[in-house]
């Protein structure tokens, strides 16, 4: 077990509640282990019922990604640490996507990186107006993982392919707008979601209670604040390349779109290119499975390369935001450059039994 995440049972309902607000509830390897091993014991437990996961109350953020400085000081040597925890995450990411019974998730503030892993791939997602959402990985030179390959080119259009390549942040009501949320709640709603959950009984039909008492309480989902650039997001971020997103953002008449464009290019460009990969390929992926075998494909290796090192040098280290990227162009980055990160692992792949 891990002191940063309490798990318990509790009248039919399997809780497991983040405590680490310190880090802003950031996962590591523990809390991955001890997530997965209570997923195993009430898969087929049939005294349970549903899943509910939150963070401690009272404390800011839902789950702000991953242990990223671990990530990084283990990757400045042999590794070994970051990839036994992304193997662990990311078992822990395939048995939340499989789990045969309601996941209900509460993204209550903060949800990023990891946090979007442990709450996008259950049944049931709650956005408050107090959630924030991004995948920011590509501006530290990381890459969007916890399944990021699977779901975001799964949401309408191209609008999983804007936030990976960009990093761009959905606030409130946009989370569930953009599908990443299934519902929408106010955060003072958010204990009577609470007391409901405690007082109900799904030993009968857990999914329909569950909707039903959810039906009583979200409310419904306005257009998002990025609706008026929905048709500029869709057309140019459908290129088959980083190089003709960007250039059909720069050739577009609108701000907003010269907006995205010069953000793409203060990204890492050998990270957007591979998340852009990353996202294609796993738009054709048969299995979640297999996604998540060539994110850790991905993960094995980025942690070792200089973009990393260099991107959380540059945002949380020394917090200066001016990372030197290498090649410093999204033109400079050949095809051989994003493969190396796609090749198999061999005995080393990841393994899910």
């Amino acid at each position: 077990m891990s002191a940063d995440v309490d798990i318990r049972a509790a009248g039919g309902i399997g809780r497991i509640t983040l405590t680490r607000p310190a880090a802003l509830h950031a996962l590591n390897t523990p809390m991955c282990a001890a997530i997965f091993k209570a997923l195993a014991a009430w898969r087929d437990d049939p005294a349970i019922h549903i899943i509910w996961i939150d963070h401690q109350e009272g404390t800011r953020g839902f789950c702000s990604g991953g242990d990223i400085r671990m990530l990084a000081e283990s990757g400045a040597g042999d590794a070994a640490e970051a990839r036994d925890f992304f193997r662990t995450e990311y078992r822990m990411n395939a048995a939340l996507k499989a789990f045969p019974k309601p996941v209900i998730a509460i993204l209550d503030g903060v949800t990023m990186g990891g946090g979007v892993g442990l709450s996008v791939h259950g049944s049931h997602r709650i956005a408050t107006e107090r959630t924030l959402f991004a995948m920011p990985e590509t501006g530290i030179g990381l890459f969007p993982d916890v399944g990021g390959g699977w779901f975001l080119p799964r949401l309408e259009g191209e609008l999983g392919t804007w936030l990976a390549l960009t990093g761009a942040r959905l606030k409130g009501a946009d989370v569930a707008a953009a599908g990443v949320a299934t519902h929408f709640l106010p955060s003072e709603l958010v204990p009577a979601l609470g007391k409901q959950l405690e007082a109900a009984d799904f030993s009968a039909d857990a999914r329909a209670m569950l909707d039903e008492i959810l039906r009583g309480l979200t409310h419904p989902v306005p257009a998002p604040s990025y609706d008026a650039h929905r048709d500029t997001l869709h057309r140019c971020f459908a290129g088959q390349s980083a190089e003709a997103i960007v250039a059909a953002l720069e050739a577009d008449p609108g701000d907003w779109a010269k907006g995205e464009a010069a953000t793409i290019r203060a990204k890492s460009p050998e990270t957007v290119k591979v998340a852009l990969r990353q996202l294609r390929e796993g738009a054709r992926c048969e299995t979640f499975e297999d996604n998540m075998r060539m994110e850790f494909r991905i993960g094995w290796r980025k942690v070792q390369s200089h973009d990393f090192q260099e991107g959380v040098r540059a945002v949380i280290i020394d917090k200066d935001n001016a990372p030197v990227w290498s090649p410093a162009r999204l033109e400079d980055v050949s095809e051989a450059d994003v493969a190396q990160y796609f090749a198999p692992l061999g005995a080393d792949e990841l393994t899910f039994s």
